[in-house]
């Protein structure tokens, strides 16, 4: 993909590690010139150390072949100009961190696909690492579902038995599915006659979010206090 990303700070520089591992064509906009020149040291990418809310710099940047662009500075009026000038470029997808809350509506009305504030982000996963320690990974979806990943631990009720066992023994609470385990480097599509095993790493769909009895389920041990 041909990626344009504004903003070669904390976020970006992240990103763009990703990007040119991935080897994305990649080009870089960064106005402060410290910043666009560590970045030109570090990654396999063009840096251009200008100003990005003009159309002249997302132009040279190739904006007009762009497949995506993604805005990371650290201010919003930034990022939507930019997200402005991309839709008038037609760019296809449009990404950008919002850093208050209540620029995100303005952010979707253009279309965008938003980032939140990335230090909330942060305090949410250390808060939710706390919580829920079993946790390895989640993502809300809306009306409180959320996707997490978990350990099934070596007392869970569910570890030995079948995925159609524990609906049928009622183990396996409502509104709960396994959509993906990660077993020995591979990853197993589960069916009915899934066998569930100690130590499997499950990806599961909780319309209830990872409430304390789902976690105990899956853990085989009981939630953190206090939660």
């Amino acid at each position: 993909m041909y990626i344009i990303v504004v903003g070669a700070g904390d976020i970006g520089s992240q990103l763009l590690g990703l990007l040119t591992r991935e080897r994305h064509d990649v080009v870089v906009v960064e106005k402060d010139e410290t910043v666009a020149n560590r970045a030109a040291e570090n990654y396999d990418c063009l840096v251009l150390n200008d100003d990005a809310t003009t159309m002249e710099t997302l132009r040279e940047a190739g904006g007009e072949q762009a497949d995506a662009i993604v805005s990371t500075t650290g201010s919003d009026a930034t990022n939507v100009m930019v997200m402005l000038l991309a839709e008038e470029l037609e760019i296809s997808s449009q990404v950008s961190v919002v850093h208050n809350p209540e620029h995100e509506s303005l952010f979707r009305q253009l279309s965008v696909n938003v980032l939140e504030n990335p230090q909330n982000l942060i305090a949410e996963y250390l808060y939710r690492a706390v919580q829920r320690p079993s946790v390895q990974d989640f993502m809300h979806l809306a009306d409180g579902a959320e996707i997490f990943e978990i350990t099934v631990g070596k007392e869970s009720p569910l570890a030995g038995r079948t995925l159609a066992e524990a609906t049928d023994a009622d183990v396996l609470p409502d509104g709960v599915l396994v959509v993906a385990i990660e077993r020995n480097q591979s990853v197993v599509l589960p069916k009915g006659d899934t066998v569930l095993r100690s130590g499997d790493l499950v990806t599961v769909f909780s319309k209830r979010g990872f409430a304390a009895p789902i976690i105990e389920v899956f853990a085989g041990e009981r939630a953190a206090a206090n939660v």
